[in-house]
């Protein structure tokens, strides 16, 4: 087992296997870890070798071991897809008539997503309160499991609510 030991009283000597190594010289260079040289790790294959079948082996032991798979695409297809995207996108954009509205609300979604991460970062900070939150929003789960989920009645309540709502959102509704 080797060892190194730097003594604080007497110059730095080396410790290997119980022998010690002759301290460098104060004008030298300063001390350095030792280095240990290995040799170089085996190559290894990447090819797998061949596999020789015994007599007491079926033949379709092997078979598949031999078979590879390789993906393929073609750059036809990834980029006729991409050119669909891009092509479909322009004709949505062009079809839009206030886009500066469009830019606002894509602007303030991105400033409410940021937002909401720096509060969620700043109670997460403080020591006790996520706990109490997970707990809260734990309660709020378990409350509307019971209050809509539970029975056949209430899951037909919660239905109509959610179409209402639709109906509310989308301008068809009262």
């Amino acid at each position: 087992m080797a060892a190194t030991a730097f003594a604080a009283a007497s110059p730095p000597a080396a410790v290997l296997s119980g022998s010690r190594l002759p301290a460098p010289a104060p004008g030298s260079a300063s001390l350095r870890a030792p280095v240990l040289l290995l040799p170089p790790p085996p190559r290894r294959s990447l090819t797998s070798p061949p596999i020789s079948l015994s007599s007491s082996q079926p033949r379709d032991h092997c078979r598949f071991s031999s078979l590879r798979a390789r993906a393929t695409s073609s750059s036809e297809e990834s980029s006729g897809s991409g050119d669909e995207l891009l092509a479909d996108l322009k004709e949505k954009w062009d079809s839009i008539d206030n886009k500066s509205t469009v830019l606002l609300y894509g602007g303030g979604a991105i400033v409410a997503v940021w937002l909401s991460s720096v509060v969620v970062g700043a109670i997460n900070s403080v020591p006790l309160l996520p706990k109490v939150m997970e707990l809260v929003g734990l309660g709020y789960t378990g409350w509307f499991v019971y209050r809509y989920l539970l029975f056949k009645d209430s899951r037909k309540e919660l239905v109509n609510d959610i179409e209402a709502l639709k109906k509310k959102i989308a301008g068809t509704g009262e």
